[in-house]
């Protein structure tokens, strides 16, 4: 068999013809599970060994350096290894290919250094210091979202390529501009760039520099794309500019799968694709080859429902298969174990633990399935996160508990500093000698110490009497009244919102309902020694040593691209998925991200696919949990269900849903500039618009004050005049 025989073997129709169509602007809707990847690879080699091409006259970008690594393994199987495959990379992989050339246009050294996000820290570090601020002014995660903002825009490469001042606001955001201008100082002394920077002088070069840019164009005579779905703007401009000598812009994707809105993907990209080059040929691959038509029926149908999209239904010739499955269980401890029985039931049938994959939307849901899988004695493990109980704040949360009931040294080490208490390695290790030469323990160590020190030590003092009067409070407070007042008064909440990470923050809050469920079930008899014995069984289990063969955890981002025989998807929440922080932030856009995000959860599975959700309190909302309003956009009658479902839930869930949608529906109807009465008195006018959260910036005039009001809220009423009195 010759190599083009070989290249184009077992491809179907729509992969032949993607495969074959090598000139002009191509797009190919690659549905889930068709095949995209083999039909991208296969084209490649296609490409060299059908039409002859070097290898560094194609460019080939994908999103993760994974990706790009297998497809470069996949095409020498096909293309042998002569052939120079670099060019088959990532958008800031092939950025930093320019910038090694070309970044001398600018005046930086060829020999530029990366950064990562660990070296923006350090960096902020140095900047917090100089300007005397800190992560109570705001987070290192703030400061950095403010940088990728201003960074958004090229302006601030005009002001370093022609040595201009970096204008700074000298409103809201003042500080955190100083903060900008400081990052850039400290990036230009050291010639560093973090990957906002990679593509953003990249472009400012081809912008800026035609030689430049002529040159890359004349190169790259075929640009292919994967996942164009999760493109941003830039990147997009970025391939549209490279083909536009050639073109040839092929690209790949499928916007149902779009689910990185949230960090700047654009779907319609894909979806408009033929707008822009109207010559463009669309191929559709929609034969899917891994799962049963019964999980194609329920994702095709739930996805119907999104506007930002390109109709296809995916099929298949697969066998039909089982059912696909919705248990509802009355908490979420009978949820996590019916998901375990149902493990173990399938193993028996002769499967491997290794078929399962557990999907969820965030990461505080997996503390339940995890505290049932170890009941049951089922082997897991947690894909691209960490366990529930070794997270790092669950851990803190644990430590103090332990150090309060035995006083060991290990949780002492843990948490003396945490938060800082400016007890810095030399104290430490003083309280270490004092401990070894006493035969004592740690904290007793600094008992012992605490007379013989400055009053600039507060901090020791402050902390030793905290787990005094916590180990009094133990015996007279429940557990979760314990937890609570460690988190308040050793300052753990406030350190965890300082750093900005609401995960952290979602999983201190699962911790304690996961505590109060337990003290409801003993009816109010757990103690604090029962609790930290039951939890040692969940943090120190010794899991069997056959790493492969062991359920798989996941959040459904980890799960894009992968494909596992039992899918469950849990935590089938409204309020969970979709996530509420997303629909508050992003309203309907939102909702068709989450949409998407549950029919790629849909779409992951090959054999069975079940979704499980329970009742209790939603601790975002402090309201009852109901499932997911995705559940009731499918038919009844492509699922079927387990345990029971009241019928007042069903209507309490649909009324809230209703209810919800009527607020992302409402039409705003007011311009910037109107001035509106209000029912309770009082006038204010419209300074600005946000439609991602869908409100009005109100700026009241009788109180000084700037309001965000919702969009189509009742209680106000547009003035018939464009000022406000005077005495407003």
């Amino acid at each position: 068999m010759n190599t083009i025989d070989k290249i184009l073997e077992n491809l179907n129709g729509q992969q032949l013809k993607a495969v074959t169509t090598t000139e002009g602007y191509v797009r190919v809707i690659a549905g889930a599970g068709s095949g995209k990847t083999k039909a991208l690879t296969s084209r490649y080699a296609y490409l060299v060994e059908g039409l002859g091409m070097d290898a560094s006259n194609i460019l080939c970008v994908t999103f993760t350096n994974k990706a790009a690594g297998e497809m470069r393994n996949r095409v020498k199987r096909i293309a042998g290894n002569e052939n120079d495959y670099s060019y088959i990379t990532t958008y800031h992989g092939f950025c930093v290919k320019v910038l090694r050339e070309d970044i001398n246009k600018i005046q930086y050294p060829r020999q530029f250094v990366i950064m990562d996000v660990e070296d923006q820290k350090t960096v902020l570090r140095d900047v917090y210091g100089e300007l005397g601020i800190t992560s109570k002014n705001f987070t290192f995660k703030q400061a950095i979202k403010h940088i990728e903002m201003r960074k958004s825009s090229l302006d601030y490469l005009e002001c370093i390529a022609e040595n201009k001042e970096i204008p700074i606001s000298n409103g809201a955001d003042y500080l955190l501009d100083k903060v900008f201008v400081k990052y850039l100082q400290k990036q230009q002394r050291n010639f560093a760039l973090d990957f906002s920077d990679l593509i953003n002088f990249t472009l400012y070069i081809f912008d800026n520099h035609a030689d430049v840019l002529e040159k890359w164009q004349n190169r790259m005579y075929y640009i292919q794309v994967d996942e164009t779905q999760d493109s941003s703007p830039k990147q997009f401009y970025l391939v549209d500019l490279l083909s536009r000598v050639h073109k040839n812009l092929f690209v790949v994707g499928d916007p149902d799968q779009t689910i990185y809105e949230w960090r700047g993907a654009k779907p319609e990209l894909l979806v408009d694709f033929d707008k822009q080059f109207p010559r463009a040929q669309t191929i559709v691959m929609n034969q899917n080859y891994s799962s049963t038509p019964n999980i194609l029926n329920l994702g095709n149908h739930i996805i119907k429902n999104n506007k930002i999209r390109i109709d296809k239904d995916m099929v298949t010739a697969n066998s039909p298969g089982v059912d696909a499955v919705h248990y509802h269980a009355k908490n979420d401890s009978e949820e996590g174990l019916w998901i375990a029985a149902e493990i173990k039931r399938l193993v028996k049938e002769n499967n491997k633990y290794s078929d399962f994959a557990i999907l969820y939307r965030a990461n505080h849901v997996s503390r339940v399935i995890e505290q049932s899988l170890i009941k049951e004695g089922i082997p897991y493990s947690v894909w691209g996160g960490i366990r529930f109980f070794e997270r790092r704040e669950i851990k803190d949360v644990l430590s103090y508990l332990r150090l309060v009931v035995f006083g060991d040294d290990l949780s002492f080490l843990r948490v003396i500093n945490t938060p800082s208490r400016g007890l810095g390695k030399m104290f430490i290790d003083d309280i270490k000698q004092i401990a070894t030469r006493c035969d004592i323990s740690l904290f007793e160590a600094l008992e012992k110490k605490l007379p013989t020190l400055p009053p600039g030590r507060r901090g020791a003092a402050k902390f030793v009497n905290l787990i005094k009067a916590f180990r009094k409070r133990k015996d007279e407070i429940s557990v979760s009244g314990l937890v609570k007042e460690i988190l308040d008064n050793t300052g753990l909440t406030a350190m965890y919102r300082a750093d900005g990470d609401e995960d952290r923050l979602d999983n201190i809050k699962e911790l304690q309902n996961s505590i109060i469920n337990l003290e409801n079930d003993d009816a109010g008899k757990l103690t604090l020694e029962n609790y930290l014995q039951e939890i040692a069984l969940y943090t120190d289990m010794d899991l069997d040593n056959d790493k492969n063969d062991r359920v798989k955890l996941m959040t459904i981002h980890t799960a894009k691209g992968l494909e596992f025989p039992y899918v469950f998807l849990c935590g089938f929440t409204d309020g969970v998925l979709p996530g509420y922080m997303s629909i508050k932030e992003r309203g309907e856009r939102a909702i068709e991200e989450e949409r998407r995000l549950t029919y790629v959860a849909i779409t992951r599975a090959e054999k069975a696919f079940y979704m499980t959700e329970s009742e209790g309190l939603n601790f975002r909302t402090g309201m009852s949990k109901h499932p997911s309003r995705f559940l009731f956009e499918i038919r009844e009658n492509l699922y079927v269900r387990q345990g029971i479902l009241p019928v007042e839930i069903i209507i309490q869930a649909k009324a809230q849903i209703h209810l919800e949608n009527e607020k992302l529906n409402s039409p705003q109807i007011y311009e910037v500039g109107d001035v509106v009465s209000f029912n309770i008195g009082g006038e204010g006018k419209i300074i600005a618009k946000d439609d991602r959260r869908r409100v009005y910036i109100i700026e009241l005039g009788k109180i000084n004050s700037v309001r965000p009001i919702r969009y189509g809220w009742q209680g106000m009423k547009k003035v018939e005049k464009q000022a406000m009195t005077n005495d407003q």
